[in-house]
């Protein structure tokens, strides 16, 4: 068991920094979700998939 750890001790720690990133990514994902920021980086005016991503009280303020 030691010896695998010791042969393989880089391929280990590459991969667990990847999957820090990837779960600080997903984190920053999901809280940027919760507080309702866009994830496509643009406006809702011009966008035809605004009603995909805004409930129904949030479509009539599109218009607006």
């Amino acid at each position: 068991m030691f010896e695998f750890l010791a042969n393989n001790i880089s391929t280990i720690v590459v991969g667990m920094i990847v999957l820090g990133i990837v779960i600080l990514v997903i984190k920053s994902m999901y809280n940027d979700k919760k507080s309702g920021k866009s994830s496509c980086g643009g406006g809702c005016s011009g966008c035809p998939n605004a009603c995909m991503c805004h409930s129904v009280d949030a479509k009539s303020n599109l218009n607006d």
